[in-house]
């Protein structure tokens, strides 16, 4: 941590630091004691320098050591300690094959590596297309050579699809503009977000009548809505669509057969295309916990019950997501007596006779309603937010926590925790704790968190990006 190593191809710690000091350092951080002393230390061009060192342990309230504060002071030391060894040969070395890759020497490129010995067909079909859209960016400034085959819209196709899905890969295909863009420029923009904008959208009809607590999900470039809650807690069960291909887009009321009974806090998914999933939420008689599902594009649209065996406890404001197309996936929410549950079920919607089945952790998170989940990377779900239960107090959350489904014993793993055991904080800002949020699965896992109940003065119409593949996650605004 404290640069002991001399120049940027340095293996361990240079022989001139002192290593009493350092292991001294070890053992006042361990015994929770002050520290105080000077290290021999490195800029980064390997020039020595003295670091005035000071550490100090905060205690808390129960007299535990909550912070260690730092503060060093860096003095000039006239040591001489002749040339950084390594560095100019190295650079030198690496420049010249950066200059030869620039100018497009094919000869320099074969005798690095058999890779341009192949076909362009083969390093574009068999090599590029299995790289992100980030390497592959990167790689088209290699050379010429590398920068024409990159520049083929079949190649950037199959990267999109290889790196997102092929399902995430057909929907982005119906996209108004999609084509004129060019798989390229979607893959570039979709990663880096650099033309990420709001715009308003003026759109005709109307949702009526009013409601709140309602639910809403995208099947393909539609929105549908379902149920709410009306006037005087009055419980719906109407559903409305909104398509955004049309040129004109207006909410239209869909006449269904057999709607579910009307209720509120509940949640709907999209499965498989234009099919829809609602489970659970509050009705005239209490909470709920049946299931229903709609074919958006059967004539007539038909509502149809799922009586799944062993049923989740009833509940409301729980949150769900489906997998594979096939899977509903519901977590937590409040049960009757205002009991917050931290459980979670799957049910697999493509057999005949569907099983709730509980999936079973050695830990979970602490219970909460009005939270997300959020599928990425295939099989792994990821959890943010809510109001969660810390002892008999209730506070809204900013928690993250992962589960692999594809592991033959799932479990939970938290990212970042409000003082969860193990826990670390992903860099950059983190969104305010909150509930009642929105969060988005964008191409290549990444998940957008947007909107809620956040306390204070803090705003809730600031995105917030997080990549929970990166070895690192980092919280982006």
């Amino acid at each position: 941590r404290f640069l002991q190593c001399r120049g940027p191809f340095a293996k361990r710690r240079h022989p001139l630091v002192d290593s009493m000091v350092v292991s001294e350092i070890r053992k006042c951080i361990d015994e929770g004691i002050e520290f105080q002393g000077e290290l021999l230390n490195f800029r980064k061009d390997g020039s020595p320098l003295m670091n005035r060192l000071r550490l100090t342990p905060i205690y808390g309230d129960d007299d535990t050591i909550t912070h260690i504060i730092g503060i060093q002071f860096f003095i000039e030391t006239d040591i001489d300690l002749g040339p950084v060894l390594g560095s100019s040969t190295k650079e030198k070395s690496i420049d010249g094959i950066y200059s030869a890759l620039a100018a497009g020497e094919r000869n320099v490129s074969r005798g690095m590596c058999g890779l341009f010995q192949l076909s362009d067909e083969v390093v574009s079909m068999k090599i590029l297309s299995r790289l992100t859209p980030r390497d592959v960016a990167s790689v088209s400034s290699v050379c010429r050579r590398l920068y024409v085959l990159t520049k083929n819209e079949d190649l950037w196709r199959r990267v999109c699809q290889n790196a997102w899905g092929s399902e995430t890969t057909r929907v982005l295909e119906t996209v108004p503009g999609a084509k004129r863009l060019g798989w390229g420029r979607l893959a570039r923009e979709l990663t880096t977000l650099e033309a990420a904008a709001w715009r308003k959208l003026t759109v005709g009809g109307s949702v009526e009548p009013s409601r709140c607590n309602f639910s809403a999900c995208a099947v393909g470039n539609r929105v549908v809505l379902f149920g709410g809650e009306g006037v005087n807690m009055q419980p719906m069960n109407d559903t409305f669509v909104l398509d955004l291909n049309s040129d004109y887009p207006e909410w239209q009321h869909v006449k269904v057969s057999s709607p579910p009974p009307g209720r509120w806090g509940h949640t709907l998914s999209c499965v498989n295309g234009s099919n829809l999933v609602v489970f659970g939420g509050c009705g005239q008689q209490g909470l709920l916990n049946d299931v229903f599902v709609l074919n958006l594009d059967a004539k007539p649209p038909t509502w149809r019950e799922i009586s799944g065996l062993a049923p989740p406890l009833p509940r409301s404001w729980h949150s769900s997501c489906t997998l594979d197309g096939t899977k509903l996936i519901v977590s937590g929410g409040c049960a009757d007596s205002g009991v917050l549950l931290s459980d979670t079920f799957l049910l697999d919607l493509s057999i005949e006779k569907p099983v709730w089945r509980e999936i079973p952790a050695a830990w979970t998170p602490p219970s909460r309603l009005g939270h997300t989940l959020s599928v990425y990377g295939g099989k792994k779900i990821l959890m943010f937010g809510g109001l969660a239960k810390s002892g008999p107090l209730r506070f809204r959350s900013s928690d993250v926590f992962t589960m692999d489904l594809s592991e033959e014993e799932p479990c939970w793993r938290c990212v970042t925790g409000s003082g969860m055991p193990g826990a670390g904080n992903p860099g950059g800002v983190a969104p305010p704790p909150r509930l009642d949020h929105v969060a988005v699965n964008l191409p290549g896992g990444r998940i957008l968190i947007f909107g809620g109940s956040v306390a204070g003065l803090h705003s809730a119409s600031q995105l917030y990006l997080l990549d929970p593949t990166e070895d690192k996650p980092t919280w982006r605004i």
